[in-house]
Parts: structure tokens; C-alpha cells; sequence
């Protein structure tokens, strides 16, 4: 994996501005004796904010940008002059990224959609001048706000691929074989396990014109769910499919106890993944003759689709994508909402944060120093000068 350029999960760390501070100045002009306070409202701190585009399909780009930092507003200034605006900082992500606060695990948003933004974190609001607290008793105050503090966090960027269909398997079940026969996707294909290191995406062609995304990602093997193997490391790549093609080889000796122990994976990883659609492809049956696949289908899952293929000998693929077109648009399975808004993601288990950070690379701590700016005041103020004026 160190040579590859996929990358699917980081840590980074984001910053948003503070606010600029209000002025504290008084109007001093030759022919306007006792002006008053005329001091200016400090600009807004940058946001930190996420953007959806789906020109990415990886986090490469973030991996060695490892410090997001937004600008802070400016000052205010005589003349009742507003400061200006910190920039904000975008941090653009592949659809399908879901961000968790690494310190307490806790899932913070989700991005799905191409240029959707969410204000991961917020600017702080620029001070309020000294013009603002003038009254008929106080007419030349000498305060004003400070600029609202910036707000921090490091978060955890994880990448789960879009797809249609999700290809789940042992190894060696045929999985990247099946893709480079239905899309123009060429995956690595060898006879040994593990030979995919990283998931691939195709898009098939259907009839009319019409197509559907495939996912492969590497094989899973018992005991994915607790880390062994690949599996732990990609299973999320398979929450966001609609819909789950179970691939078991023909010369499996118990094609059901296999199927048991993939669903049992994908329970134990997240037992939501149970609601999808599921279809089952029995594989490489080019080396099964007609009476050997008749003593096999009393022996398969009750109520799961099921088809015998051969990618190599291009046997049952049409019918394979008849199943999983039919399958993908059953009011049961509406594709938007079991992709988006039915996904409900958990927050991080503390107890195997770390370890999961430290397989991940990403375990390092971030460590700053910040330089105080000098205020040439005092501010003091009640935290209700901080409450919003209300509209008229």
C-alpha cells in the first residue's frame, strides 16, 4: 500500500480565524469639537469548510497537507471602519467522505454530494467598535469587543466509495475478474490471495444506454470484522452500495456455510448492511456441468436472487446484470435513499481508535504554539453584548 495512490483515510488538523477586534478611537477633526466615538467593528474569522467534488475519488491531496489553517479577520478602525473578513479555507473532498472528531470518535457530517459545503468550523465574529456603546450617559467610552476566539479540532477524514453494486468475497472468489469483464475497469488479476489491495470502481453498460457503478474491494476473509486480514480496512467501502453481490467459486465445498460466514462479516462490521438487497453469483461454473448446477440450487439461500456465471467464458453475465438492474430498481431499494439518508454512521470506538490510527499511519500528534496578540486594552464586557440585536 505504500506505493499505491490510493488513499482513503487522514488526519488533519483545521483551524477557523478569530474575529478582529472593535476599535476604540475618537472622532478628532479641526471644525468638530467633542466628534465622539467613531471606532469600527473587526472583521469575521475565515470558516473552515468542506466542498464535495466529484473530481476526486481519493484523499491523496490531503495527505501531506496535514495543517488547515483559515484567516483571521482584521481590526476595526477609525471612521467607524468595519475590518476585514478573514479568508475562508475549502478543503476539497471526494463524495462520499465522512469526517469524525479524532479526539472523542464522535461522527461530525458527511458529504455525498458533488459541491455540497458544510462549515465544518465557523470564523469567529469580529468585535463591536466603541461607537456602538455610546448613550446619553456614556458618551465617550473607551472599550470595545475583543473578536470572537477561533475554534480547533482534528479530525479524521474517511473515504466510503459511491457505488451501485458492491462486490463482497472471499479471496480469489472472481471478483476483479468480473469487473474487467462488464466495465472497462482493468483490476490486478492473479492466482493468489489478496491480489486487490484497494478498491476499484467500474461503470457497466446495461441496455438502452443505461449503466450502474460496480465496486471491488479486496477480499474478506473470517474474522475481518475483528481486524484480520484486509477486510477491517475496507468493509466501509460496501456500506454505501445499495445493493451486495455475494460471490462464492463453484468448487466451494459448502457454498452456503460460505455465504453464512460474508453476511456474519458484514453483521458483526455493521448490522445495518443486513436491510440491503443482496444477490448471489456462484463462480466460476464453466468447470460445473447442467446436472452438478441442479444438485447445487436446493442447497443455496432462501429468498436471494441467485445466478450461475463464468466470466471467463462469458457464461450468465447478460442475466447477472438483468438481476442486479431489476434488483436495483425495486421500490424496496430505493437507490438515493438507501445510498444517502438511511446510512446512519456510528461514532468511533475509542478503545480501537488508536490501533486503527496506527495501521492507518495517521497516529502522529499535532503539536502548536500560538503568539498572543498585544491589545492596547482592557475590554471588559457582559456576555449579552454578545447576543444578537433583534430585527426591526
Amino acid at each position: 500500500m505504500a506505493e499505491s495512490n490510493f488513499v482513503d483515510y487522514v488526519k488533519i488538523y483545521c483551524r477557523s480565524g478569530k474575529g478582529g477586534r472593535g476599535s476604540v478611537h475618537m472622532r478628532r477633526e479641526k471644525y468638530t469639537p467633542n466628534g465622539g466615538p467613531d471606532g469600527g467593528d473587526g472583521g469575521r474569522g475565515g470558516h473552515v469548510i468542506l466542498r464535495g467534488n466529484r473530481n476526486y475519488w481519493t484523499l491523496l491531496h490531503l495527505k501531506y497537507e496535514r495543517h488547515v489553517f483559515a484567516e483571521h479577520g482584521g481590526n476595526g478602525s477609525k471612521n467607524k471602519s468595519f475590518g476585514k473578513d478573514g479568508g475562508d479555507r475549502i478543503i476539497e473532498v471526494p463524495c462520499g467522505t465522512v469526517v469524525y472528531n479524532a479526539e472523542t470518535g464522535e461522527y461530525v457530517c458527511d458529504i455525498t454530494e458533488h459541491e455540497q459545503e458544510v462549515i465544518l468550523l465557523k470564523g469567529g465574529r469580529g468585535g463591536l467598535g466603541n461607537w456602538h456603546f455610546r448613550t446619553a450617559t456614556r458618551q465617550a467610552p473607551r472599550f470595545a469587543q475583543p473578536g470572537e476566539p477561533m475554534q480547533e479540532m482534528t479530525v479524521i477524514l474517511e473515504l466510503k466509495l459511491l457505488a451501485d453494486v458492491g462486490l463482497v468475497g472471499f479471496p480469489n472468489a472472481g471478483k476483479s475478474t468480473l469487473l474487467s469483464t462488464v466495465s472497462a475497469a482493468r483490476p490486478k488479476i492473479a492466482n493468489y490471495p489478496f491480489t486487490t489491495l484497494e478498491p476499484n470502481l467500474g461503470i457497466v453498460s446495461y441496455r438502452d444506454g443505461k449503466s450502474f457503478v460496480m465496486a471491488d474491494i479486496p477480499g474478506i476473509i473470517e474474522g475481518a470484522s475483528e481486524g484480520k486480514g484486509l477486510g477491517l480496512r475496507f468493509l466501509r467501502h460496501i456500506e454505501r452500495n445499495s445493493l451486495l453481490l455475494f460471490m462464492v467459486p463453484g468448487d466451494t465445498d459448502d457454498i452456503r456455510k460460505e455465504y453464512d460466514i460474508l453476511l456474519n462479516e458484514l453483521a458483526q462490521f455493521n448490522p445495518e448492511m443486513l436491510d440491503k438487497q443482496r444477490v448471489l453469483a456462484i463462480t466460476k461454473c464453466d468447470m460445473l456441468d447442467e446436472e452438478l448446477i441442479e444438485m447445487l440450487t436446493p442447497t443455496l439461500p432462501e429468498n436471494v436472487p441467485h445466478v450461475f456465471i463464468s466470466s471467463v467464458a462469458n457464461m450468465g453475465i447478460q442475466q447477472l446484470k438483468d438481476i442486479l438492474w431489476t434488483e436495483l430498481n425495486k421500490e424496496s431499494n430505493q437507490l438515493e435513499g438507501l445510498r444517502h439518508e438511511s446510512i446512519v454512521h456510528r461514532a468511533k470506538d475509542m478503545t480501537h481508535l488508536q490501533q486503527e490510527l496506527k495501521d492507518m499511519g495517521e497516529d502522529e500528534d499535532f503539536e502548536y504554539e500560538y503568539e498572543d496578540d498585544d491589545d492596547d486594552f482592557e475590554y471588559e464586557y457582559e456576555e449579552e453584548d454578545w447576543e444578537e440585536e433583534p430585527e426591526k
